[in-house]
């Protein structure tokens, strides 16, 4: 092993072995000049970094930055969460801030209502990591932190709705709540007859792999629930020995997991990191799901991967991978009852 990798190994461990994952969340690195100076980026970055922050805060765990090489402004899981001076600039036609056109199904606080079945809930508008392409960015989550008179009337709007049979934990990252207050609204959705499956949409997993306690382990194992948990990685790099642990955790308690990845510029756009994700993900028992094109968010626009580029990535990956390890490639469309598939194109006899 390389030195600087056994370096940061070390170091790796001793964050894990020190801090509670409270702690590591609360100790996140929340400047531009911090961020820089852990990782020996040039000064020179500063200036847009900062400019980037102010249209869009940072926040980045330790344990995600140890896994990045340091003095390379090119690399995937720094491109991710480091402002750029490209985020201030005037967007493309197309670009907005709600991409989604979700706060027209925003309609009761905390709810968002816009597939069939199912029906997502804003658990908070806390992330462990800004991802700087997040298609929330702008949500107005001060409009959905909810106290738990708010949280009762979230529930009720489900338990009025027999045609819904599935929950989606989102936010911000439902696994930022304590335990105490996820439980309770795992049992709280547990009481409520038509649902019969609980998915989780979580980053943390990956950025702060402590999160996945045994406590919690224990709990969704122990639910009456199905559990899905979808956890978002973009990169192999980011899928160090503490992720693959808390994966495994999850597995070995029964419950499903997959893997939403978003197709950014200069990250994974070459399908040596796509199928090298892939492989990586289901050493971990953890099922690629979909491969997202960038939602047109302002600020974000320097992401952007072509339609074209994208099925081209695809058609090259399945030639190197079994189909049950490809991602869906997909795009999400304001107002469309699904996810849009993004058809290969049908090349001509």
């Amino acid at each position: 092993m390389p030195e600087n990798s056994r370096q940061t190994t070390i170091i790796a461990a001793q964050v894990h072995e020190t801090e509670s994952w409270q702690a590591q969340l609360s100790n996140a690195i929340t400047s531009a000049p911090d961020l820089l100076r852990e990782l020996n980026i040039p000064q020179s970055y500063l200036e847009g970094a900062l400019a980037g922050a102010n249209e869009f805060a940072i926040r980045v765990p330790m344990a995600f930055v140890q896994r990045m090489e340091k003095g390379n402004i090119h690399d995937p899981l720094l491109r991710q969460v480091l402002p750029l001076a490209e985020e201030t600039e005037r967007p493309p036609k197309g670009f907005s801030l709600d991409p989604l056109a979700e706060n027209t199904t925003n309609t009761h606080a905390g709810i968002i209502h816009k597939y069939n079945g199912r029906v997502l809930l804003i658990t908070n508008g806390t992330c462990a990591v800004n991802c700087r392409y997040c298609f929330r960015r702008h949500f107005p989550y001060a409009d959905n932190r909810l106290n738990t008179e708010e949280w009762d009337h979230a529930l009720d709007y489900i338990r009025s709705r027999p045609d819904i049979n599935e929950v989606i934990l989102s936010g911000g990252d439902p696994l930022t709540n304590n335990d105490q207050r996820l439980f309770a609204l795992i049992s709280a959705i547990e009481n409520i007859p038509h649902i019969s499956r609980l998915r989780i949409h979580t980053r943390l997993p990956i950025v702060i792999p402590d999160r996945i306690s045994q406590a919690l382990v224990n709990r969704l194992a122990n639910s009456s629930l199905t559990i899905v948990t979808v956890i978002h990685a973009n990169h192999a790099n980011e899928i160090d020995e503490h992720v693959a642990n808390a994966l495994q955790r999850l597995h070995s308690a029964g419950i499903h997991i997959f893997n939403q990845s978003v197709l950014l510029k200069g990250v994974n756009d070459n399908s040596g990191s796509l199928i090298a994700l892939s492989e990586r993900l289901f050493t971990c028992h953890v099922i690629p799901y979909y491969l997202h094109l960038l939602d047109p968010v302002v600020g974000a626009h320097h992401f952007d991967v072509n339609e074209e580029t994208a099925q081209s990535l695809v058609t090259e990956i399945l030639k190197h991978l079994p189909g049950f390890l490809v991602p869906k490639l997909v795009r999400e469309i304001a107002g469309e009852a699904s996810k849009t598939p993004v058809v290969h194109p049908i090349s001509p006899n």
